[in-house]
């Protein structure tokens, strides 16, 4: 599976602050059989964060695009309603299992505005910013995302049924 990362951060992206998360997302898909195919750093802006995933998107450049940043109640957090602007179809229940799962660690995960969506054959997933939560939720859902992607893009064509964790039955 090819993946992209954009980290939403406007003092990232101006220099003044490392990004954990994006790397740990990359170390956590490629240790998981996942190539990264493009990482971008980007200041919370609408329209760019929208362009960057459309661009991504409609070039068939990656089938997952993982955001993280710019999902929290902040002024300038704006992910969630940049990735609304670019999918064609939404997908609530990925955001939703990542709050609940999240809950089991912190009652701050009710916070999350995350969203997720397909745009052509492109899923599209916002993380969380923190890099604890980045790795709980990440390999929490990540099987769950492959089996997502293969169904999207024609690579798997029986969903089945499946246990709690996802397995087929």
């Amino acid at each position: 599976m090819r993946v992209a990362i954009i980290t939403s951060s406007d003092s990232g992206a101006k220099g003044l602050r490392e990004d954990v998360s994006g790397p740990l997302i990359q170390r956590i898909v490629e240790g998981l059989g996942a190539t990264v195919v493009s990482y971008e750093l980007l200041p919370d802006e609408r329209e760019q964060l929208a362009e960057a995933m459309r661009k991504i998107a409609d070039e068939g450049k990656a089938d997952l695009i993982l955001t993280t940043g710019g999902t929290g109640f902040s002024m300038r957090d704006c992910m969630p309603e940049a990735t609304l602007d670019v999918v064609e179809r939404q997908a609530p229940g990925i955001p939703e299992a990542m709050r609940f799962y999240s809950m089991q660690f912190t009652g701050r995960a009710m916070l999350s505005r995350a969203m997720a969506g397909i745009r052509k054959e492109t899923l599209i997933v916002n993380l969380p910013g923190s890099p604890k939560a980045v790795g709980e939720t990440l390999e929490y859902i990540f099987p769950q995302l492959v089996h997502g992607v293969e169904i999207l893009t024609g690579a798997a064509s029986d969903c089945g049924r499946a246990d709690a964790r996802g397995e087929k039955q």
